[in-house]
């Protein structure tokens, strides 16, 4: 089998990855390109060159500039329910990243129901539109389009824009960026040789950044704490919090202290799953294996099959993964009846209601200025 780039250890500049020095040298000579187009695109649109459609509602971006989970979906559904309980009508728009469909606007969820499977939505969108029953969420690769329908077919008066911070063909009143402080490591490489996105001065644009994970000390990376403090840019902290277990066929729902002293047989396949591995730790399970596939994997009966004679074998209690993951077995009902899903929700620390308190006031000097 031919091996596999370690993309992890080659950003991380791992000292053993000699093996991958003429891998390194092509991505730097990519990154060079990557950069100078990605820094054209940018200096067009901050010198209006390029503008920013500007739509009838308020608009919300939550965005990162790492490649990586740093906990948008948790972000976007903390959102929608804080907008709701505020009286708000928001819909969720997505590029609908991993999606099959091609049609330029795809309705997920109009509110009422789930219209389009995992497959054809993509994973994050299929999620979101199952924790928010009620609120409408809206794929396509011309978001604007995605935003138009979503205001005019759905009545909209605020959208939440998910992944969007390096889509600028939409403006934004709240431009939010997640950042998970320890994906950098001091090292500020450009894609593909790096983790980023764009360069981390582009955080100027950012109205608040949001320091996620935030329950482990992590010191914040210099060159990020300059520019935030240059800026003056709000910091708001968050977590990532257990909520509760559920069966994959949401047949059942447990407490998580039930993990406590249990043992579990765990995998995924996302962007952090060390992330994932932590948070069953941290609710005192016992982990006896844990296996990592690729970011948004699709598996097959093979692997299915292998994961549940592993978990039989060891005589686990549970067999456990993410929601990202459970979304894309839907078409698996047999594994789902053996499997559990850990479902966590995001929480701003130490003070929910000033972060609250900022999204309000930004929404109110948006929408007066639309009446102006």
């Amino acid at each position: 089998m031919r091996k596999m780039i370690n993309w992890q250890r080659i950003w991380d500049d791992d000292g053993n990855t000699s093996c991958y020095r003429p891998v390194k040298i092509i991505a730097s000579i990519l990154s060079f390109f990557y950069l100078a187009v990605i820094n054209l695109r940018n200096w067009l649109y901050d010198q209006k060159i390029f503008k920013a459609v500007k739509l009838s509602c308020s608009v919300i971006s939550v965005g990162n500039i790492t490649v990586g989970g740093t906990g948008k979906t948790p972000c976007v559904i903390m959102l929608a329910r804080m907008l709701q309980a505020n009286g708000f009508k928001p819909a969720i728009i997505s590029r609908g990243y991993g999606g099959r469909s091609v049609n330029s606007v795809n309705i997920v969820s109009n509110g009422d129901k789930i219209l389009l499977d995992s497959a054809t939505a993509g994973d994050e969108p299929y999620l979101i539109a199952q924790e928010l029953k009620s609120v409408p969420v809206i794929t396509g690769a011309k978001r604007i389009v995605a935003g138009k329908t979503a205001v005019d077919q759905f009545g909209a008066d605020v959208l939440i824009c998910d992944d969007a911070m390096q889509h600028r063909q939409i403006f934004r009143d709240i431009n939010l960026v997640l950042l998970d402080n320890r994906s950098l490591n001091g090292e500020d490489h450009i894609l593909p040789r790096g983790r980023l996105r764009e360069p981390i001065k582009e955080l100027k644009r950012a109205d608040a950044i949001i320091l996620t994970r935030a329950d482990e000390t992590v010191p914040t990376d210099k060159k990020i704490g300059e520019r935030i403090k240059a800026k003056d840019i709000p910091v708001f902290k968050s977590i990532h919090k257990p909520k509760d277990i559920i069966s994959a066929d949401f047949s059942k729902q447990k407490q998580v202290s039930m993990l406590a002293r249990k043992k579990v047989y765990a995998f995924c396949g996302i962007a952090n799953p060390d992330s994932f591995k932590k948070t069953l730790s941290s609710a005192g399970a016992q982990i006896l294996s844990f296996d990592i596939f690729p970011d948004h994997h699709r598996y097959d009966k093979s692997e299915l099959e292998k994961i549940k004679i592993g978990f039989i074998d060891c005589r686990a209690d549970y067999l456990m993964t993410t929601e990202k993951d459970a979304v894309r077995l839907q078409s698996a009902p047999e594994f789902l009846k053996i499997l559990s899903v850990l479902r966590v929700e995001m929480e701003i620390k130490p003070s929910a209601q000033l972060f609250e308190k900022f999204i309000m006031e930004q929404i109110k000097l948006s929408q007066g200025k639309q009446k102006g």
